[in-house]
């Protein structure tokens, strides 16, 4: 009896592996729906519409781009998350989405198990600056300063749980409180620090250089290894005397969790495709986006980094005790 049932299960196996093969062979056959959980115009929102577009010609088949907003991004993921697995709901999202909001709201869920990882696209990690009338010259008279008036400096973030505000909690836990002030937005926090009314803030370098270029803030590093092509002047951290202090706000796209893995490498193909692009590449580079060598384009590339990412981050949120309002 064994014997037989092993037989039907070996003849159902094969049945099912040529059809996959059909699958694959035959996508996309209809557009594809890429969502951003944020509102039309932002960094994340930007990105994914330059990916689509040349996603799609890789393709034969239009990329849309459907905005889902709400809950600091997690929205639009449940809808990815209740997709079906055939390929034709992907996202786009990056660290708030996929490791700093879920912690911060508490949600039961586990984003390394619920989707399909496909590829990492972009890196971007921040600046720290601050207002031009701040005492501190260079990173370490900031560190100094700091460490002598705990507490006194002013810091603005884009909002609780955001990747600005979990980065001031980090630095208050290694260094030395902050006076953290949230605002509605990175940009606001950014103004007042330009204004003159705060004296801290870490920005993402794509927008935060800007100002810096412009003579608008004090840049003092960037909070990666690494410093940042479109502005080599500006130190690294390790350089600046904070070794280590990193975070990056890296985008990734990823599909519903069970895709079948000769669709999720179709997409990989087209969207690493997209990042050799010399147009895509520039576009990127004017975002103050890096693109991530091809070795880390890959669905293992994005799932370890985001792997390594929560276990980083979500124990920094518990013991600052961030939640939600």
């Amino acid at each position: 009896m064994w014997i037989a049932i092993l037989r039907m299960l070996a003849a159902a196996a094969a049945l099912i592996a040529p059809a996959a093969s059909v699958l694959a062979d035959e996508y996309p056959s209809r557009p594809i729906a890429l969502v951003v959980p944020f509102t039309a115009g932002g960094p994340t929102d930007t990105l994914g519409r330059i990916l689509a577009e040349r996603m799609g010609r890789t393709l034969g088949q239009t990329v849309l781009v459907e905005n889902v907003t709400g809950a600091g991004g997690t929205i639009g993921n449940n809808k990815v998350i209740k997709a079906a697995p055939d390929g034709y709901t992907a996202m786009i999202g990056h660290i708030g989405t996929h490791v700093l909001a879920p912690a911060v709201q508490g949600l039961p869920t586990n984003y390394l198990n619920d989707f399909e990882p496909v590829a990492l696209v972009a890196t971007n990690p921040q600046v720290i600056a601050s207002r031009n009338g701040f005492p501190a010259k260079n990173l370490q008279e900031l560190v100094a300063f700091v460490k002598a008036n705990p507490g006194k400096v002013s810091y603005g973030t884009g909002g609780p749980g955001t990747p600005s505000h979990i980065m001031a909690a980090d630095f208050s836990q290694k260094i030395a409180p902050l006076n953290i002030i949230h605002y509605r937005g990175s940009g606001p926090a950014m103004q007042d620090v330009i204004a003159g009314h705060v004296d801290l803030s870490f920005d993402q370098a794509a927008t935060g250089l800007t100002f810096a270029r412009a003579g608008k803030v004090r840049a003092y590093a960037v909070t990666s290894p690494t410093r940042v092509p479109s502005a080599p002047d500006i130190p690294t951290v390790d350089e600046a005397g904070l070794p280590g202090l990193y975070m990056s706000v890296w985008h990734g796209i990823w599909l519903p969790k069970g895709t079948p893995p000769e669709i999720v490498a179709r997409l990989n193909g087209a969207v690493r495709e997209a990042l050799a692009d010399p147009e895509v590449r520039k576009r990127f580079a004017e975002l103050g986006q890096e693109i991530p060598p091809p070795e880390q384009q890959t669905f293992r590339g994005l799932a370890a980094l985001h792997k390594a990412e929560t276990e980083k981050w979500v124990p920094i949120i518990k013991a600052a005790n961030i939640r939600a309002n």
